[in-house]
């Protein structure tokens, strides 16, 4: 049993004196598929072993008592009245999920819970979709509402949209519900339709790099991208096919026979997006077939096309990139999540991690001034209850 899932039971049972049930919801890496998910495209995430847990159980009252471990943190909550906290900010990922739910008329029991996680906050692993499907998970076992996963996948991204203001993707949620041990889930995030396929890792590990920046160019640098690849899908939509429903299935032809009529960024973006749409169904064959040397030169090229296409790298991770492009134990290495900061995802042979690591960190700090932080992941399933 894992070590928070004894703790958020003991310290439910300590306040509230009675067994609660226990929800594990994971975190989630990404390992192919970048800024393809609001172009329509595939994406290629994994659940992972780091994780929220959520001890909760119905309140005989009409308010609820929620106690969070990492945040040290008692609140009370009357769910005659649900809006935002100022000042409780972890709980409005709670309050968003709650209000879903009533907004689709199923009246929420008040409930008791206890929370806490190993997901590295800033890691780019999601650790508010994580605790967000926990919740969601949980309201609905309680409550009985029968909702399928895919339907609570979407709730969990409307919750994250509206509540809190984060105009995420569905990947984050979907993965974390959907997950599956020693596999990856290619998701068309046009559709919704989504597909198992096998990460058999043999004697690599997934590893993390942490710059510990995060540019402030994030939000604005991701709207311009949204709007950059807009344009370029009104101008295939006038001047190709006005039925095309996104900029992940233009043909790769019609983009280069428009070079001279687009703006050089727009087609750069736009490139990317087609270039990397492709990417990821033929490194989903590779994991088929058990090329995982194949699958890890798509990774670095997905950087490549990040860095120079879709211009949303920064110095820190290229510099990570960069270090162990001509390590034999690596097979691929890449940025994760928006840009601008945050992770670099690698594909390591287990024995030379932390060989590799002592070198890198040591770099890294000279270059940069600061600690680089390593995080090994393995894939595990989504969302459960767990006791």
């Amino acid at each position: 049993m894992n070590q928070l899932q004894i703790t958020v039971n003991q310290v439910f049972i300590d306040n509230f004196k009675k067994k609660p049930m226990i929800v594990r919801s994971p975190g989630r890496v990404n390992l192919i598929g970048e800024h393809t998910d609001y172009n329509g495209g595939f994406v290629l995430p994994a659940a992972t072993d780091k994780a929220a847990f959520l001890a909760v159980a119905p309140s005989n009252l009409e308010t609820g008592k929620w106690i969070s471990i990492d945040m040290k943190e008692t609140i009370e909550v009357d769910f005659k009245e649900i809006r935002p906290l100022q000042n409780h900010a972890w709980a409005n990922y709670i309050l968003g999920v709650i209000q879903q739910f009533e907004n689709r008329g199923m009246k929420v029991q008040p409930f008791d819970c206890v929370m806490a996680g190993d997901i590295p906050i800033g890691s780019g692993m999601s650790s508010s979709a994580a605790l967000e499907s926990a919740v969601g998970y949980a309201i609905n076992e309680i409550n009985g509402f029968g909702i399928d996963k895919k339907t609570l996948a979407k709730l969990v991204q409307q919750a994250e949209n509206e509540f809190i203001g984060v105009k995420c993707g569905i990947m984050d949620m979907f993965a974390s519900i959907h997950g599956k041990e020693n596999n990856v889930i290619r998701l068309n995030c046009e559709t919704l339709d989504f597909e198992y396929f096998p990460l058999n890792l043999g004697d690599h590990k997934i590893v993390l790099f942490d710059t510990g920046v995060k540019h402030n160019l994030v939000e604005s640098e991701y709207n311009l991208r949204r709007l950059q690849c807009e344009e370029g899908l009104a101008f295939f939509r006038k001047h190709f096919d006005d039925t095309i429903p996104n900029l992940s299935q233009v043909p790769l032809a019609w983009l280069q026979a428009s070079k001279s009529q687009l703006n050089s960024k727009v087609y750069h973006r736009c490139q990317y997006v087609i270039e990397e749409n492709q990417r990821i169904l033929s490194a989903c064959e590779d994991l088929q077939a058990g090329r995982l040397n194949d699958f890890g030169i798509k990774m670095t090229a997905t950087h490549e096309g990040l860095r120079n296409l879709y211009g949303v790298s920064c110095s820190e991770l290229d510099f990570l990139v960069d270090s162990v492009w001509h390590e034999k134990s690596v097979l691929g290495s890449r940025m994760m999540g928006g840009g601008f900061g945050g992770c670099t995802i690698n594909l390591i042979k287990s024995d030379s991690i932390d060989e590799l690591y002592n070198r890198l960190s040591v770099k890294y700090e000279r270059k940069t001034g600061i600690k680089l932080k390593m995080y090994c992941v393995v894939t595990a399933n989504g969302t459960e209850i767990v006791s």
